[in-house]
């Protein structure tokens, strides 16, 4: 007989740790924090957030650093029944305003810091303020100081909601995807099988943990496998390297793999102890494949998801891996490419649709959107355009939504446009990415001055930045009287993005 689960991302991930001393978080300092630990932290945590009148279901926005008490919040929200929703430390108050507003947060935690120019966003919308730092002081920190180190789970169905993580689409309106315990911890069942993680590995763990690669893959797959975490606040490729002798598998976006290319100790005997070197976030080329298997001996595992779906595809751990491909579908997860509704020939290009227990909820109060890109028959359309070959390798080709995907992090080129086309000598943009061997992609802004206006590219830049994160600035600005359309008035990004390549 089948016992059902209390709460089952709690049971699973965390819960099954409960008395357990096993090493968990190893920090920089080289101190550790075993399970035991880091559950009482997320205990006191929990305790805390009951005690502000959360209930299940509520939201916590948390924008703070990356730390053992952030991913204890996490672990505190689980247990407490509440949706997590991290927000990336670089988004400025404009942006927070609107995530906050959007899910109706009851709370938002943030870096101590920041407190004073966030209070006013939270208040505006009702929600609380707690502060978090990455040195474990602050508000809410101080709440969980002398709270019982036991808490009682609350008990959550499969299909409750664990997390909301916003992303965006052509509409330059950012969107909650809805994130059941049931589409996390079937992700992290699969992966942890298909790359074989056990308790004996040790990632070293260099993500931020405001986004699906680090927290819903990285952690999750660690917990549910009971290794441990050589937890870095951020990547720095000469610490990376110095460390890697103590790890087993390392999880990175590319250009993770071509600042370690660029240190002259990576060598084969610097990686001899790694089992398992994980790509994805962005496309690797197929170049930095190649430097790497040739510097290290181990070839690169590419993989490729979304947030909405966490992780879809898979090189193997055992089998060809094939550069310039995100390899097979996992299992449990239907895949396959469409023009429109009917499905494409072998090899053929299309979008890539998938189906599965991974795939979202929806929407957070989008309906009509969520319907646009759900099928009746359960495919989440992906908006990436992608062919599968005859052994079943998906390769992406493109995105229809033209995202761009720089160091990892998600740059929607009509949010940066509607800044640009704010500014009062601006008549109007285009953002294109264009291939960078560092971060996988630049964000390049093409602008149209207004008629006998000269901007300045520096002066648009520090604009910007008051609206914007600085992740989602271009890093070229060019001027230029007009934009190449076609026949309709449409921009033609894909000549534009030929011609900057091209006189770049």
């Amino acid at each position: 007989m089948t016992v059902a689960l209390q709460n089952p991302l709690y049971d699973q991930l965390f819960g099954r740790h409960t008395g357990t001393d096993t090493r968990f978080l190893i920090l920089p300092d080289g101190t550790g924090v075993t399970h035991a630990v880091f559950l009482a932290r997320a205990a006191r945590l929990a305790q805390a957030l009951t005690g502000l009148g959360l209930m299940p279901g509520d939201r916590v926005a948390v924008q703070a650093g990356k730390s053992a008490d952030m991913l204890a919040l996490y672990a505190a929200c689980v247990q407490a029944g509440l949706v997590f929703l991290p927000l990336n430390p670089a988004y400025v108050a404009a942006e927070v305003d609107y995530f906050i507003a959007d899910s109706a947060a009851a709370l938002l935690v943030c870096a101590p810091d920041a407190a004073p120019r966030l209070a006013e966003v939270a208040a505006r919308h009702g929600a609380q303020v707690q502060t978090l730092g990455t040195d474990g002081t602050g508000t809410l920190a101080d709440l969980a100081e002398g709270q019982p180190a036991r808490f009682a789970t609350f008990p959550r169905r499969p299909d409750d909601l664990a997390a909301i993580l916003y992303t965006s689409g052509t509409t330059g309106r950012s969107k909650g995807a809805m994130l059941t315990h049931t589409n996390l911890l079937s992700n992290a069942q699969v992966l942890t099988e298909a790359w074989g993680f056990t308790a004996r590995d040790v990632l070293l763990h260099a993500l931020p943990i405001f986004h699906t690669h680090g927290l819903f893959v990285a952690t999750n797959v660690t917990l549910l496998a009971g290794g441990a975490m050589i937890f870095l606040p951020r990547f720095d490729a000469g610490q990376s390297l110095d460390l890697l002798p103590q790890a087993t598998a390392m999880m990175g976006v590319p250009t993770f793999y071509t600042r370690l290319l660029d240190m002259p100790g990576l060598t084969a005997e610097a990686t001899a102890h790694v089992r398992l070197f994980i790509s994805g976030s962005a496309p690797l080329l197929a170049e930095t494949h190649r430097q790497w298997t040739a510097r290290t001996g181990h070839g690169i595992l590419e993989r490729y998801g979304m947030t909405e779906t966490s992780m879809n595809t898979s090189n193997p751990l055992n089998g060809d891996r094939r550069p310039g491909t995100v390899g097979l579908p996992l299992p449990g997860i239907d895949l396959r490419i469409c023009d429109g509704p009917a499905v494409v020939a072998q090899g053929q290009i299309g979008t890539i649709e998938v189906r599965g227990p991974n795939v979202f909820a929806g929407y957070w109060g989008m309906p009509e959107k969520t319907a646009e890109e759900m099928r009746p028959d359960g495919y989440f359309i992906t908006g990436d355009l992608g062919m599968q070959d005859a052994d079943g390798y998906v390769t992406i080709v493109g995105r229809a939504k033209d995202l761009i995907i720089s160091g990892g992090l998600n740059i929607y080129p009509v949010e940066v446009e509607a800044a640009l086309d704010a500014l009062p000598d601006v008549l109007e943009s285009a953002v294109v990415g264009l291939p960078d061997a560092d971060l996988g992609e630049i964000a390049v802004a093409v602008v149209v001055p207004e008629p006998g206006a000269t901007p300045d590219a520096d002066a648009i830049l520090v604009a910007l930045s008051r609206q914007l994160a600085r992740f989602k600035l271009p890093r070229r600005i060019v001027l230029r009287a007009d934009l190449p359309r076609n026949a309709m008035g449409k921009v033609q990004k894909a000549a534009l993005r030929a011609e900057l390549a091209a006189g770049s």
